[in-house]
């Protein structure tokens, strides 16, 4: 799938506030808006049309707006976080969405899912069944996809605390090739896949974008990015260290559709 477009939401002043297992201490505001101008750039360096909505105090975790929703060529549908402070993020995410997919589905309760469960290869989903996506919130999610023709599995990394998504371990970069973590090793549903494993000292190396012709990596972990090069991959690299503070990955900054 070649993106043309994504939608992002810069760090509230709130920003510290938010939800991390983290023990990296406070983010720095003034370096995540910098880091995020700079992934804004990244994007745009792709080719993409940018839409950035208004920071949102109330809500501290709102930067990730990919927890808010899953977007495919096909339709959209408005997600329910698994964190119960973060369900009011979703409706100015799914007001904005709704000017390209006015017929925008729901997750609906009891049913939770974050965006950062769902991984799609080609037109295949990976939906990750975690602390934040339940059960119910997969089936739905599964169901809806098979409406629009889309076939999905699911990957179970509930019982792995170094997880909180499926995609903090995994992502795809396109042809048939995966990046993962050795968590993932025994996921069946990923045994068609060419799988490049990321050592463990780089592991949130795995949570990179493959966007077009590109792939956007963290900084600071060169033996990913070696191992990038040497298959051919063009990359930007992005700092990502307030994010990483308060549990957040790149991808966890946009929707890209």
């Amino acid at each position: 799938m070649r993106f043309t477009r994504a939608l992002l939401k810069p760090p509230p002043p709130t920003f510290a506030d938010g939800i991390t297992s983290a023990r990296d201490g406070a983010p720095d505001l003034d370096k995540a808006l910098a880091q995020h101008q700079a992934c804004v750039a990244a994007l745009e360096r792709c080719g993409l049309a940018v839409s950035v909505l208004p920071p949102d105090s109330a809500h501290p975790d709102s930067c990730f707006v990919e927890d808010t929703a899953i977007v495919t060529a096909r339709g959209a549908i408005a997600t329910r976080p698994g964190a119960s402070a973060r369900q009011g993020e979703v409706e100015s995410v799914a007001a904005a969405l709704r000017a390209w997919y006015p017929d925008l589905a729901r997750i609906m309760p009891p049913g939770t899912v974050d965006g950062g469960d769902v991984c799609e290869a080609d037109g295949h989903f990976l939906i990750g069944l975690s602390r934040r996506t339940n059960d119910e919130g997969a089936r739905q999610l599964a169901a809806w996809l098979a409406d629009l023709g889309y076939p999905s599995d699911t990957i179970d990394i509930r019982g792995n605390r170094r997880l909180l998504h499926l995609k903090s371990g995994l992502a795809y970069l396109g042809d048939g090739r995966m990046v993962r973590t050795s968590d993932l090793q025994a996921a069946e549903a990923l045994a068609p896949y060419d799988q490049m494993v990321v050592p463990d000292v780089e592991r949130y190396a795995a949570n990179c974008v493959a966007v077009n012709d590109k792939v956007l990596i963290a900084a600071d972990y060169p033996q990913f990015a070696a191992m990038l090069d040497r298959q051919g991959y063009a990359t930007i690299t992005l700092e990502m260290s307030e994010f990483r503070r308060m549990d957040g990955g790149l991808s966890c900054l946009s929707l890209r559709f």
